[in-house]
């Protein structure tokens, strides 16, 4: 089946997209949608008439879930990009909007595409690491975004470590039951004019009962720095740690850091690939999505319940009637 695809947001995760999506066989047509209309073929509001057989979302947060319910209100399959929502009340109307049309819809958590997080996933599945104690997860950023980014963003929690949190129940296959998190401002001042932080760090509880620490900073002077360790009782592993690695060893034998990675496109863009192919065949081939709303729902309840376990300085239980 070759199929007509819009793609709607032509910042740098859309330019990105618009190139792999021009390359995949199946794709025959493809018509870029963006608020300027200099480098599209049409506007966001109109794409939809043109009856595309599926749309990629690659636009600011905001704009996510107004898009999501015209491609389910036009039928049309849709990949959209993280978070689908800021809010839970807007992502659960999202997702009676799309049950009730019977769309299929891809979340772009792109780990769950990476070599490495898929390693991990199947070392838990088959029983490699036995019974899981501890994880430890880091995303790192070399240099804060914008400001006018990080002002609509959601906070480093929605923004930064919904990855993280997405990854962890991807890899380890259980859920999230409580949150302990915080946070400060130590090197841009300017975050606190949007109620953000610059480094933060989150104890997760699983229903299994193992436990995962979750860092994350915007700034690295290394590179961009993404890593999940896994301890079980009986073998213990590492996704993201390699020669370019943005870590400096101090021991004697140690080789220095170097080439470390540049940004999340430097580190992931198989990855980034690997998803759209997905979403494209799962269209085609009228396969389940890998990745759905109702991930996007877990991964941002656990964000606002980090958000709201750093304002109130307590855990906070995801499902729990104070959550």
């Amino acid at each position: 089946m070759s199929l007509h695809v819009g793609l709607i947001g032509l910042g740098r995760i859309g330019a990105l997209h618009a190139e792999t999506l021009r390359a995949l066989p199946d794709v025959s047509r493809l018509t870029i949608a963006d608020t300027d209309s200099a480098r599209a073929d049409t506007t966001p509001d109109t794409l939809f008439d043109r009856q595309p057989d599926a749309v990629v979302i690659a636009t600011p947060t905001p704009a996510h879930a107004s898009l999501l319910t015209r491609a389910a209100e036009a039928g049309i399959p849709a990949f959209c990009e993280k978070p689908v929502a800021l809010a839970l009340a807007t992502l659960e109307q999202v997702f009676t909007d799309v049950e009730r049309a019977g769309i299929l819809v891809q979340v772009g958590f792109q780990r769950r595409f990476d070599h490495g997080y898929r390693a991990a996933r199947r070392a838990v599945d088959d029983g490699t690491l036995g019974r899981l104690l501890v994880l430890r997860a880091a995303t790192h950023d070399p240099a804060p975004p914008p400001e006018e980014y990080i002002a609509n963003s959601g906070g480093i929690f929605r923004d930064l470590h919904i990855h993280d949190f997405d990854a962890i129940r991807y890899v380890t296959g259980d859920e999230v039951v409580e949150v302990y998190a915080d946070g400060a401002v130590l090197e841009t001042p300017w975050f606190e004019r949007h109620d953000d932080v610059d480094a933060a760090a989150a104890v997760l509880k699983m229903s299994s009962g193992a436990l995962a620490v979750v860092t994350g900073t915007r700034h690295d002077p290394l590179g961009y720095d993404v890593r999940l360790e896994v301890f079980g009782v009986a073998d213990s592993i590492a996704v993201g740690v390699d020669d370019r690695s943005p870590l400096r060893s101090v021991e004697p034998a140690a080789q220095p850091a170097h080439n470390g990675y540049k940004n999340f496109v430097d580190r992931f863009a198989p990855a980034y690939r690997d998803e759209l192919v997905a979403f494209v065949d799962a269209v085609a081939e009228n396969r389940p999505s890998p990745c759905t709303l109702a991930d996007a729902r877990a991964a941002l309840k656990i964000a606002l319940a980090a958000d709201r376990s750093r304002a109130e300085r307590r855990p906070i239980a995801v499902d729990g009637p104070e959550g």
